[in-house]
């Protein structure tokens, strides 16, 4: 029988049939959820329109609110391993990995309830005969639609700060991974947050989704996925005149200049690509290496792929877990078999491993592609999976028209002894996070954005809790006698 779901604060079955978690290590059940449908979105919104407009929680102070956050902080730790664990089996990533997505979640809550303590209202320089105040509002009700990828690290990253804004959450997580969002509802209401305040509502995004962003009641909507997906929410809520944060895409660009230390450039490389199993929005997935190091290099690179861990994501020393799915994987075959197609050559990888774990999961070797141009498919389209695209360039010109030569914007890496070098060219690649002789590395306190298709809207760092929140202004009329206009 399949576990209910939290709708308006309370666990009920969904109307919408069974959700399905699957271990993509075995393909065995992880678990059987209800999935929402839009009747249920409606109580839902509801509720949490209600638990918004409570004085309870709208009047509360800020330091009280800051309180029930960093509850569910200390319960998310208290809980850590439990946490880490199910989080694997919901979409098979190694358990290193999770737990650090665990802590990560943590920190996030913990961050958020600091933020909401302190955040301060502004009184404006005045320009006549009043007193003007600059104050923030919560929107009312979230909608935060998260991806399969990192679940509980991206449910903290839109819960916590719409809920220390003063809002109420509707959490869509993705149909893949279920559970973990769950999980910390049940974390949340155990923490003191007033039930009404959060909902969680697996499903579909074509059905709960979409009835969701579009619901009259909804305030805000905060999505990371996939940029046409993301494109579609846009118009959604243009057509409401609904704020938005859209977290999408990328083909980040990571460069190797000839002054870089190899060893250090290429455990980057390495990592920023196949940590996650490439199933990552910032992977960096397009390779730029100077021509006077490229082969050097790359023989470096390809030598510390080979000895890359792939295997049971349960194992400690597991580095690659599997694709989230069959599908996925297929998906990632095509790109792979099209960039042959192309004249790419396949330096390492590109095949599906075999024997043992690997014959029930979705795994897939680490691979990376060279002799293709920047203009192939591969090098143009995010692949969401473990394939590097490895170029040569000559010169910092060059390096800059390949690296902006994409529709995304997402992030960069920069491996160069050179600080002013790094400076230079950081600044000219169009990305929102650029990182220098390190990569994939992120701080809740830093903000966070993705430039052209990669997004819009900031999140993370102080005033990520703002994005939550609508300003009102105040105008304190302080003239001794009348507006003499009317005289």
């Amino acid at each position: 029988m399949a576990d209910p779901i939290l709708i308006g604060g309370e666990w009920k079955a969904g109307r919408a049939g069974v959700v399905t978690s699957i271990y993509p290590a075995d393909g065995t059940v992880s678990g059987e959820v209800e999935g929402a449908s839009p009747e249920d979105v409606d109580l839902a919104v509801a509720a949490g329109a209600r638990a918004a407009a409570d004085p309870a929680w709208r009047d509360k102070p800020q330091h009280e609110r800051a309180t029930v956050l960093y509850r569910i902080s200390d319960i998310i730790k208290e809980r850590h391993e439990e946490l880490a664990q199910l989080q694997r089996r919901d979409n098979g990533k190694p358990i290193s990995e999770t737990r650090a997505l665990v802590a990560s979640a943590a920190g996030t809550f913990r961050y958020f309830g600091a933020v909401c303590e302190t955040a301060e209202n502004e009184l404006t320089p005045s320009r006549g005969p009043y007193l003007t105040m600059s104050t923030w509002e919560p929107c009312g009700v979230v909608a935060a639609i998260t991806p399969w990828n990192s679940p509980i690290a991206s449910d903290a990253q839109k819960l916590a700060p719409a809920l220390a804004a003063g809002n109420a959450v509707v959490l869509k997580p993705a149909t893949n991974t279920p559970l973990v969002a769950l999980e910390l509802g049940r974390i949340c209401l155990e923490a003191g947050l007033p039930p009404g305040l959060i909902s969680v509502l697996p499903g579909a995004g074509r059905t709960v989704g979409n009835a969701l962003i579009q619901h009259p009641d909804v305030g805000m909507v905060s999505f990371t996925g996939g940029t046409s997906t993301g494109i579609a929410i846009a118009h959604m809520a243009a057509d409401k005149m609904m704020p938005s944060v859209l977290e999408l895409g990328g083909k980040s660009p990571t460069i190797v200049f000839d002054d870089a230390d190899l060893d250090h450039a290429v455990n980057g490389v390495i990592f920023g690509i196949f940590s996650s199993a490439g199933q990552s929005c910032i992977a960096g997935s397009r390779l730029f290496v100077d021509r006077k190091i490229y082969d050097a290099f790359m023989d470096k690179l390809v030598a510390k792929t080979a000895a890359l861990r792939v295997g049971d994501p349960a194992g400690e020393d597991t580095q690659i877990g599997p694709q989230i799915s069959e599908s996925h994987r297929e998906s990632i075959e095509g790109y792979v078999a099209r960039a042959r197609e192309e004249g790419g050559t396949v330096l390492i990888g590109g095949e599906r491993p075999t024997g043992g774990v690997y014959d029930q999961g979705f795994f897939y070797t680490p691979t990376i592609v060279g002799g293709l141009t920047n203009a192939a498919t591969v090098c143009q389209e995010e692949i969401f999976g473990p394939v590097l695209c490895a170029l040569p360039f000559d010169g910092e010109d060059d390096l800059i028209e390949q690296a902006n030569e994409s529709i995304y914007g997402l992030a960069c890496g920069l491996w160069t002894r050179d600080y002013k070098r790094a400076w230079r060219v950081g600044r000219r690649v169009r990305a929102g996070t650029i990182w220098i002789n390190t990569y994939k590395l992120f701080s809740i306190s830093t903000p966070f954005a993705g430039h052209r298709m990669s997004g819009w809207g900031v999140e993370k760092g102080r005033l990520g809790m703002r994005n939550y929140m609508r300003q009102k202004s105040f105008y304190w009329g302080m003239n001794e006698g009348p507006i003499p206009w009317a005289d």
